[in-house]
């Protein structure tokens, strides 16, 4: 149905008395925020969600935890990570409920939360430092990762001998072998991505301390040429190692043109500009594809080179208007070319294997497009219907919302936020009893004793968000099914740009 100017503002009038609040404002500025003095309107405690959707990555750490480490039951582990092939690996993250640490999920993990910061980062208040901090993890982590000129070390552990076992991250005593990619094994999806994530970073510590922006960015200048000269997916040598758990399954292509654009925004050098205008076709730009996480990086690249040409007015990128715009048609519900699948209660669903990551991402860049949109004055055209920046921003409220407690089972699906979440998440941590309940050593198989139980997680991991229900809003709350139970460091990541949105929108920041 094509509607006419007047008419799509007659039912944006409608929707401001009708719907939510959120509707019927742009982008809130710092000065005049029509909802600072509002916060009844909101269901739910946003900022409380956002402090909890970072303390998380706490309990993703690993390495050597420092004093003000918020959760306590979390331990020391993975001290000698790295001297199996004699280079410091130690720190980083544990990518979910297992103790590997994967390169790949990790620096995409750095690239959305450093995203998260740059777009929304000013509504933050005190919870820009902690998200600063849980950025800094992950990077002092990828510039040991990336020390070797032409190498990097992307992954610590062997997975197949971790899930083996059920055990503590501080009593594992599985192989830590070490993979990296290099000249003669390439891996351009993880370099690309590692590429991005420093170059992110660079910008969220730029006026808080140069010194280190300078190194991130130098780093990430100094990978992407690695990535670009030597192409290859990294699942190619790695394959026995990395799938099916990380296996690069859309190629490499959207890693170098993501890698591309951060690295434009973070340096403006035409160098970069100049790559993407030759190599953005090839690199897959305009093909149509509408899943965005840790495997794929086409939407996001579309909407992040957007920016360029709807804010800065740079008219040799006005093509990923275009394609940003097929993107975020294909999620409006009834619009032309909308394809995206919903379930009776509304929620996204792409898949059932850890769906919640597809939610929070295109959440995040829902709420980010919209603001490039307020900020050119423009709306997206799906085939004739206009949408606004207020209904990307309803849209990924209503989402959200469904998150945090809004669907059919009434359950928040973020451990620790509400009344009812989650009990028995897949996560070996979380499941066995802590070090200071249990000193005594867990072996690798009596762990699944725990792992088996119908007990609730002794240990609540705060802030983590789970796969989610099925796409018929069910959720049967087991430990063995990691495709719903499980929680993960890309899930959160985009979740608390969204969050600092939504609590700030809403008078709660």
């Amino acid at each position: 149905m094509v509607l006419s100017l007047s008419s799509l503002a007659l039912i944006v009038l409608l929707a401001c008395f009708t719907g939510s609040v959120l509707q019927c404002n742009g982008f809130p500025s710092h000065r005049n925020n029509p909802f600072r003095h509002h916060p009844r309107f909101a269901k739910h405690n946003y900022r409380d969600a956002l402090t909890k959707s970072i303390i998380f990555f706490e309990g993703q750490r690993s390495g050597r935890l420092p004093s003000n480490q918020r959760i306590t039951w979390r331990k020391d582990s993975g001290l000698s990570d790295g001297t199996a092939m004699h280079v410091d690996l130690v720190g980083g993250y544990y990518d979910a409920g297992d103790n590997v640490k994967f390169g790949f999920p990790m620096a995409f993990t750095t690239t959305m939360l450093s995203w998260s910061v740059i777009e929304f980062g000013g509504l933050m208040k005190e919870e820009l430092q902690n998200a600063k901090q849980a950025i800094r993890w992950a990077t002092d982590y990828l510039l040991k990762a990336t020390a070797h000129p032409d190498t990097i070390y992307v992954q610590v552990g062997d997975a197949k001998k971790d899930h083996s076992c059920w055990e503590r991250p501080e009593d594992m005593d599985t192989p830590r072998t070490v993979f990296k990619i290099d000249k003669n094994s390439p891996g351009s999806d993880v370099a690309g991505e590692t590429a991005a994530a420093l170059a992110a970073a660079s910008l969220v510590f730029r006026r808080s301390d140069p010194t280190y922006s300078k190194l991130l960015v130098r780093r990430a200048i100094r990978v992407f040429e690695f990535a670009d000269k030597y192409r290859g997916p990294y699942s190619n040598g790695l394959k026995k190692v990395v799938c099916p758990f990380y296996c690069s399954y859309s190629g490499y292509q959207d890693e170098l043109l993501w890698g591309a654009a951060w690295l434009h925004r973070a340096t403006k050098s035409p160098t970069y500009l100049n790559y993407i205008q030759v190599n953005g076709q090839t690199l897959g730009a305009a093909e149509f594809d509408n899943t965005f996480g840790w495997d794929n990086k086409h939407v996001g690249a579309r909407i992040l080179l957007s920016k360029a040409f709807l804010v800065q007015r740079l008219q040799s990128l006005h093509d990923y208007k275009g394609h940003a715009d097929k993107f975020i048609c294909s999620l409006i519900p009834g619009a032309p070319f909308s394809s995206a699948q919903y379930t009776p209660g509304g929620l996204l669903f792409k898949m059932s294997d850890s769906n919640m990551q597809y939610v929070t991402s295109t959440s995040f860049l829902l709420l980010t497009y919209a603001k490039y949109l307020t900020s050119a004055h423009q709306v997206v055209n799906c085939g004739g219907t206009m949408v606004t920046p207020k209904r990307l921003r309803t849209i990924a409220k209503k989402q959200a919302d469904y998150l945090l407690g809004d669907n059919p089972l009434k359950m928040s699906y973020m451990v620790g936020y509400g009344p009812s979440y989650p009990q028995r998440i897949h996560h070996r941590g979380s499941s066995l009893p802590s070090v200071a309940k249990h000193p005594a050593k867990i072996q690798c198989s009596a762990g699944f004793n725990f792992m088996n139980s119908q007990s609730p997680n002794p240990n609540i991991l705060v802030g983590a968000v789970i796969g989610g229900p099925d796409q018929h809003d069910r959720f049967p709350d087991q430990r063995s099914d990691y495709e719903q139970s499980e929680p993960a460091t890309y899930i959160n990541a985009p979740l608390v740009g969204a969050l600092a949105y939504l609590a700030h929108s809403f008078g709660q920041l």
